[in-house]
């Protein structure tokens, strides 16, 4: 494991390197009030068993400029310039552990997911993947970004049920994440979430919905010829949490982590990583 630094428009930022060596990248974004490590051991560690070079950046105080209109934290406010962040770190990978900058993927939960999207949108050809976990669309009134051109990109998307922080049926974000974590504005659902996304990718076919057996996992595809796929893992039940085997702690304020399945797994099945 190695923590570095990194000046970027006048800030050091900081991020932590495991794994490798591999051709792979994937960039991890935490959610607010985290850090890199601080997500990493939410998380029990698990996006470490990718076959990949794993990154876990660390926020500017905690957070994300994700690019919604309404957001009031710091890395927002004071227009903190986290594409460039990411930006740096991938040119400097490429250099330090030969990483392949057309293999980056981005992985990000609740705000981190948020910034997922503005890179997707903001940033075409430096992902060659997005994973958003616990984390919706903004409505285009509160998106900085809306008008944006598509910009094909396989994109997975997981998400609880039950999410009190980021509901999974969309609108004005609750009051506990107004007031904690300063998150304004209004989102989609996330089945249109979903929508959006493969309509980005130019897919017009109706999606197709299984259940995994024996889990609360309902899995929803978009895929058609020639277009990059979309796909959504509905966790029935499940909270403001990461899949896997690791019980996310506070569970009072965050809701239940499903460990039905393993997200490192559904990211490295939906992407074919191969060592």
């Amino acid at each position: 494991m190695l923590r570095d630094s990194i000046d970027v428009d006048g800030r050091t930022r900081t991020y932590t390197v495991v794994g490798g060596p591999s051709k792979n990248l994937v960039l991890v974004f935490h959610g607010s009030k985290q850090t890199g490590p601080k997500h990493r051991d939410f998380t029990g560690a698990i996006f470490d068993t990718l076959p990949a070079v794993v990154v876990y950046l660390d926020g500017y105080r905690g957070n994300w400029n994700d690019a919604r209109r309404e957001s009031g934290f710091p890395a927002r406010v004071e227009n903190v310039d986290d594409v460039a962040f990411t930006r740096a770190v991938v040119a400097r990978l490429a250099v330090s552990h030969g990483i392949d900058p057309a293999r980056v993927f981005g992985v990000g939960y609740s705000n981190g997911g948020q910034m997922v999207m503005r890179l997707a949108h903001e940033t075409p050809g430096l992902l060659a993947g997005a994973t958003v976990i616990a984390a919706t669309m903004p409505e285009p009134d509160s998106f900085l970004l809306a008008s944006a051109p598509p910009g094909p990109l396989p994109v997975l998307l997981i998400h609880g049920t039950k999410d009190p922080i980021v509901g999974y049926a969309g609108g004005e974000m609750p009051w506990l994440t107004r007031t904690v974590f300063k998150v304004g504005g209004r989102s989609l659902s996330m089945p249109a979430t979903a929508a959006y996304f493969a309509a980005r990718n130019g897919i017009t076919t109706s999606p197709v919905s299984t259940r995994r057996p024996g889990t609360a996992i309902e899995t929803t595809e978009y895929r058609a010829q020639g277009h990059e796929p979309v796909a959504l893992h509905t966790v029935h039940g499940g909270g403001h949490t990461v899949p896997g085997p690791r019980r996310a702690p506070a569970a009072f304020i965050v809701g239940r982590t499903n460990q039905d399945v393993n997200t490192a797994e559904l990211i490295t099945e939906f992407f074919q990583l191969m060592p």
